[in-house]
């Protein structure tokens, strides 16, 4: 009960964050709908208990009057719902316009998404630099940003920087984002997409943008051969195994596209799209078996010794 309680509270406290315009529409407008939800609701509630209270048969004994009609009312309740229903319908194009701001004929984007089963790859194209599940922008900067999907249907979606944008395989869809204030916001994907669903999170992670010029910097740094012993073992068993057939490591001959691009992996926060922090503890557990980890990925069991785990977790640890 405690656990409901704090996730109810959780909710109300965050429902109505927002760091951008896009979400400062979208929360305002959606504030709108509740309190007239809210105070229909009141009325229903109120009509149906008074009736209940006035009517019941131990007050008024023997058969109802029957009222066949009453104009009066029926057109109260046809024209103040349709007068409602037309105000919100204006209000959410409004809101709509201000959301999707148009964008101008072959501009070309600042970051591409691309959704895959179950994790989200970043891509910044002028910049040569290849992420995943942690978005890092600018502050105060509005960004261009192209959506697709690797696979099948996915939506993006940051609560606290803007609308929701589907991921479809085949089709690039367009959005801006864009953080008024620094600081990491939260996301996942909001259109159910197998197993794993549930941990397809999001991280956008918001700087002043000294600090994000100086994130692009390192991010486009190619891979430095470890000097650990341990770590140059590891290096060779990634290249010796298939590893290099779903991973690419920027300055190595690994260079799929199939999984995540491991080049700066340990200088991220989280593992397997925020399901588990970035330590290499946790990193021994995803080698060691990922389909107990996450079941589904696809990511194989390699059947690793500990030996070789304790290895290539060194080598990936390596990667910062």
């Amino acid at each position: 009960m405690i656990l409901f309680l704090d996730a109810v509270k959780k909710f109300f406290q965050e429902m109505f964050v927002s760091t951008s315009a896009q979400a400062d529409d979208i929360n305002r407008l959606f504030l709108i709908y509740m309190v007239i939800a809210a105070v229909i609701l009141a009325i229903v509630i109120f009509m149906v208990v008074g009736g209940v209270i006035r009517y019941r048969s131990a007050k008024r004994p023997g058969n109802p009057k029957q009222i066949t009609g009453n104009k009066g009312l029926e057109l109260t309740w046809t024209v103040i719902p349709l007068i409602i229903v037309v105000v919100l319908f204006f209000m959410s194009l409004k809101a709509m316009k201000q959301i999707n701001e148009p964008v101008k004929e072959g501009q070309k984007p600042d970051i591409v998404i691309i959704a895959h089963q179950w994790w989200w790859e970043m891509r910044y194209p002028g910049h040569d630099v290849v992420t995943a599940n942690e978005l890092h922008i600018p502050v105060g900067k509005r960004l261009l940003m192209h959506i697709k999907s690797a696979d099948v249907i996915h939506s993006w979606w940051v609560p606290a920087l803007g609308r929701k944008i589907d991921a479809i395989p085949g089709r690039t869809n367009e959005g801006w984002i864009e953080s008024d204030s620094a600081g990491v916001f939260q996301g996942t994907c909001s259109e159910f997409c197998g197993m794993e669903h549930a941990w397809m999170r999001i991280s956008v992670i918001a700087e002043p943008e000294a600090k994000y010029d100086q994130w692009l910097n390192e991010e486009r740094k190619p891979f430095i051969p470890p000097e650990d012993s341990l770590a140059i073992a590891g290096a060779h068993m990634f290249q010796q195994m298939t590893c290099g057939n779903c991973h690419s490591i920027k300055g190595t001959a690994a260079s799929a596209v199939i999984g995540p691009d491991l080049t700066h992996l340990a200088s991220r926060k989280t593992l397997l799209s925020g399901m588990m922090e970035n330590n290499p503890e946790n990193l021994k557990k995803w080698l060691t078996n990922p389909q107990k980890v996450k079941e589904g990925a696809n990511m194989p069991n390699m059947l690793l010794s500990k030996q070789e785990v304790d290895a290539i977790s060194e080598f990936l640890d390596h990667l910062k």
